[in-house]
């Protein structure tokens, strides 16, 4: 909005795109992406478990040592995010959103990197 005098003041955060809620917008955002990316990223640790244990032997147990701690971390997600507590905290909208992200990049970092040792393993093997 421009006013007398050429002075551009933004509007409340409140009114964003034609909404008046940015609460929960926000929050189906960041929900959205977690109920998407959390079942998605479960589905291909269980699949790199499975894939890392028909490999056979081998000096790092993958298995133990990333892959069931991962799913943990997941699990614990899962149930925060599920949680009624948690839904109705306004906080996890405002604060949390950085966090929320580092999660998110973190599990998909892991899941990229255990694809790389489990090509490296599978092409080791075939030496």
């Amino acid at each position: 909005m421009v006013f007398g005098g050429g002075v551009q003041v933004l509007p409340p955060p409140y009114i964003w795109k034609g909404r008046l809620n940015v609460q929960s917008r926000e929050g189906r955002m960041v929900d959205r992406v977690y109920i998407e990316d959390l079942p998605r990223l479960r589905k291909a640790l269980e699949e790199l478990r499975e894939e890392f244990s028909n490999i056979g032997p081998s000096r790092t147990d993958w298995v133990k040592l990333r892959i069931d701690p991962l799913l943990k971390h997941l699990e614990s997600l899962e149930q925060v995010l599920h949680s009624k507590e948690f839904s109705r905290e306004f906080s996890r909208l405002k604060k949390g959103v950085v966090m929320f992200h580092s999660d998110l990049v973190y599990l998909r970092e892991n899941v990229k990197g255990l694809n790389a040792v489990l090509r490296s393993e599978k092409k080791s093997l075939k030496r």
